[in-house]
């Protein structure tokens, strides 16, 4: 993929671009809004109300609402943001709250008109259920603790001596929520089932991963690419201490939950060489549903003496059956891509640098799925480690 000219992959990105808003979470406590109008970002707005260290962020767009979720490093316990977004980018906080347990690190809304919330999953090895009503209104509802209950991974100096939750992925029938637990090499499976437990989530036999693999993220994949059925569905998870993505065939038992077939598995290097103590991050799915990208932490596999270092992002094709087609690693614009985002067009990737301090924007060809150069960079904390955790575009 670096052979491809990244100049012209940057020229294809940026034509015809109109600005556009993206908000971009950070560990040092800041939650910007950042304009990028094709050529450069600014900064709109900075906001200190999402506690200490916000680390995911959850866009409602029917409503225009940005959930800001905290981690609380310097707090016994987490909490949460809502805010109103606007077309200037300007964020006003509509409500927070504290939580009743620790590291919320990712959440995910679900739900009907009978009810609607938000499940969290938390990095001590929790989940909690929100009950959310409007961006003014939200209650805890529900808290459950996995410490006592759980079998362990093999590995305790890989953090896996109590479990880890990293996710929550909501499926597409919109009835279970899947949530990766590195301490445990387990990816859960919760369920909410609105005509008997309205606001609750209920534990199904969850997904073992390979021992000491470390589970961090997943996506769901369909080669229809709706998302609308469970009809060929299919599961990439990236694990973070093996440096795998597993591809798994998904289907639903007529007496619930899900079950999980593994169909393939590959390094997070595709077929590149793997340099040691990497740790996979982000995983998801281009616009086009035609390919797989995955972010790699800790390789610097783009240092040649003159550029900055650089950590990776992987791209494979997904063909049929879900098989994976090796495309090549592309610079990630800097040190631990904690995550990224694709814009709508699939044209353009920003990427949260969290040991860089600052979020980039890299110039993508969506046709061909190459990963271009730095479109834009812009710096956000002071601190490596503290800085960017997160970022999506407001489009």
């Amino acid at each position: 993929m670096r052979a491809i000219s990244l100049a012209a992959v940057a020229a294809t990105a940026c034509h015809a671009v109109t600005a556009v808003n993206l908000y971009v979470a950070a560990y040092g406590g800041n939650l910007t809004s950042v304009k990028f109008d094709g050529k450069a970002l600014s900064v709109i707005s900075v906001d200190q109300n999402c506690g200490s260290s916000p680390s995911w962020l959850v866009q409602d767009k029917k409503n225009k609402v940005l959930y800001c979720i905290d981690e609380g490093n310097a707090t016994p316990n987490g909490s949460i943001a809502a805010y109103t977004t606007s077309e200037t980018g300007k964020l006003t906080l509509a409500s927070n709250m504290n939580l009743t347990a620790p590291a919320p690190v990712s959440g995910v809304i679900f739900g009907d008109k009978s009810f609607r919330g938000m499940a969290l999953a938390h990095y001590t090895g929790q989940f909690s259920t929100i009950a959310l009503q409007n961006a003014t209104s939200m209650k805890i509802v529900q808290q459950t603790n996995f410490t006592a209950i759980t079998p362990l991974g093999p590995d305790p100096a890989s953090r896996q001596y109590i479990p880890h939750l990293h996710q929550a992925l909501l499926d597409p029938s919109g009835k279970y929520i899947l949530m990766s637990d590195l301490g445990a090499d387990l990816v859960r499976v919760l369920c909410w089932a609105p005509t008997t437990n309205n606001d609750t989530l209920t534990e199904h036999p969850p997904l073992k991963a390979a021992k000491g693999s470390g589970p961090r993220h997943a996506v769901f994949w369909q080669p229809q690419g709706n998302y609308n059925t469970t009809e060929n569905l299919y599961l990439f998870l990236v694990a973070e201490l093996a440096n795998t993505v597993t591809t798994y065939k998904v289907s639903y038992p007529s007496n619930g939950g899900m079950d999980f077939t593994e169909v393939g598995k590959t390094s997070t290097f595709g077929n590149a060489t793997a340099v040691p103590t990497p740790g996979g991050g982000e995983i998801m799915v281009s616009p086009c549903n035609k390919f797989l990208v995955v972010s790699n932490r800790h390789d610097a596999s783009f240092n040649n003496g003159t550029d900055a270092a650089s950590d990776s992002l992987a791209t494979w094709a997904i063909g049929a059956n879900a098989g994976l087609t090796f495309k090549g690693l592309a610079p990630a614009g800097g040190l631990a891509p904690r995550h990224f985002s694709f814009n709508k067009a699939g044209t353009m990737i920003a990427v949260s640098l969290n040991e860089s301090a600052k979020m980039v924007i890299l110039a993508r060809d969506a046709v061909t799925g190459a990963i271009g150069a730095v479109i834009a960079s812009i710096s956000i904390g002071k601190l490596p480690g503290f800085s960017p955790t997160c970022t999506v575009w407001d489009e």
